[in-house]
């Protein structure tokens, strides 16, 4: 038999001695042992998978080995900051707090920030999670005018280039309080719809916020967009706005997707505030993501001396036990949120699994990198391996999640459209020119 690395260029194999995970297949007849995986084989031809079946059976003739490794569908990002990616060489965050942050990247935004930087970056970027093994991500784009004049055409050139082989989708990103200027709101949004994106703010406990809030979901529902917010990225007990979100979503009676990411403070609010936002969460049928590295970098940053005292991440397992729909993203790459990174979701699952406590069981969780994702991005083909659907998957090494979470997996094989991918990564001197003063 051959292995792994010798798949076929002619989109037509039989790959087997592998395991799937329960939450990433629909195939029937699998049987799953605790952590939810199961020997299989599948069948790709003319680049879609034509069949799964149990494994262990009768050996077929010139099979793909693949050493009983786990197969998981090609990854869904879909939280990221594609635009902000890797200036953190020009422009570091000089105590790795939220609000140096802030503060550096406004600066690099507003002195760099070209069509060809930011393109140059994006590229980089995607370029990296390609070979990761990803194939869906939604960029949150800075769209403070006037940088939305420059980015949301380089998105839109990008999602071009990239088509067929990443996934791209984007998301407006000002801060809430620019929503009192309804003119300058409008062209936003105008700005967004045009580019087939979709509607987003960062949310904060400003006094208007409901009255903002109505003028978001107004104009969502008007032009048809969905709706991404960025809420409540701090330790701060009084910041609700996931609570708030909601509760308009379900005052206005909204039936198209809302993904909220961070939802921090919701880890620090006492157990019956908690409840009453999951249920309206719930209620109004809202998807979550959380994003452990980046939360972890940079919320309860102590620089006295001290130790942070808790983990930056929101209640994923209280949300997933009343329905709702949650994922993990990769957040900032090497910028000045976050000064690592390189758009690996599985370096993401490997940490969630950590943090998060995504284990013991594993029971779905996979599917936050995976199935869940696509659902929040409105992505029916993502997530899941089953008969019929794109031969689009990852081949690790790791035969159970103790060794697919212990070690980089940097050998693994990305398989698309039925056939292997060059997976070298590019070099990070491609960007040495652009991180001159």
């Amino acid at each position: 038999m051959r292995t792994a690395s010798e798949i076929p260029n002619s989109r037509r194999f039989v790959l087997d001695n592998i395991r799937l995970h329960g939450s990433s297949t629909s195939a029937a007849g699998l049987s799953f042992d605790e952590d939810g995986l199961a020997l299989a084989r599948l069948m790709v031809a003319d680049g879609r998978i034509s069949g799964i079946e149990p494994g262990g059976g009768t050996a077929v003739t010139d099979a793909v080995d693949g050493g009983g490794g786990i197969v998981l569908p090609t990854f869904v990002d879909c939280h990221t900051h594609l635009d902000k990616g890797h200036i953190w060489p020009r422009k570091p965050n000089p105590d790795g707090t939220f609000a140096g942050a802030l503060s550096s990247v406004g600066e690099d935004r507003i002195g760099r920030w070209s069509a060809e930087d930011v393109a140059r970056r994006m590229d980089f970027g995607i370029r990296c999670a390609y070979a990761h093994g990803t194939s869906s991500i939604r960029t949150h784009l800075d769209s403070i005018a006037p940088q939305e004049a420059i980015s949301w055409p380089v998105f839109s050139e990008m999602r071009s280039r990239w088509k067929g082989r990443v996934d791209l989708q984007a998301v407006s990103l000002v801060g809430i309080d620019t929503v009192r200027d309804e003119a300058a709101f409008e062209g936003l949004a105008q700005t967004v719809a045009s580019h087939g994106g979709v509607l987003g703010a960062v949310t904060y406990m400003v006094p208007d916020l409901d009255a903002l809030l109505d003028r978001v979901f107004t104009t969502a529902t008007r032009l048809g967009l969905e709706l991404d917010f960025h809420a409540d990225e701090t330790d701060d007990v009084s910041a609700v706005s996931l609570n708030r979100i909601a509760s308009a979503a379900l005052r206005h009676g909204f039936d198209n997707r809302i993904l909220v990411g961070h939802c921090c403070s919701l880890a620090r609010q006492p157990d019956g505030q908690v409840l009453e936002t999951l249920d309206l969460v719930a209620e109004a049928g809202l998807s979550v993501v959380s994003l452990p590295m980046c939360n972890m970098y940079l919320q309860d940053r102590r620089n006295d001396g001290t130790t942070p005292r808790w983990r930056g991440v929101t209640l994923l397992h209280e949300m997933a036990a009343r329905g709702i729909n949650v994922a993990v993203a990769s957040d900032n790459t090497r910028d000045s949120f976050y000064a690592y990174g390189d758009l690996d979701m599985l370096e993401v699952y490997r940490e969630a699994t950590r943090i998060l406590h995504f284990d013991h069981p594993v029971g779905d969780w996979p599917a936050a990198v995976g199935r869940n994702a696509a659902r929040a991005l409105g992505l029916a083909d993502r997530g899941l391996l089953e008969a019929g659907g794109p031969a689009d998957f990852v081949i690790f090494e790791g035969r159970r999640f103790t060794e697919l979470l212990s070690r980089p997996e940097s050998g693994r094989v990305v398989i698309r459209g039925g056939s292997a991918i060059e997976t070298q990564l590019p070099r990070y001197s491609e960007l040495d020119d652009l991180m001159k003063g």
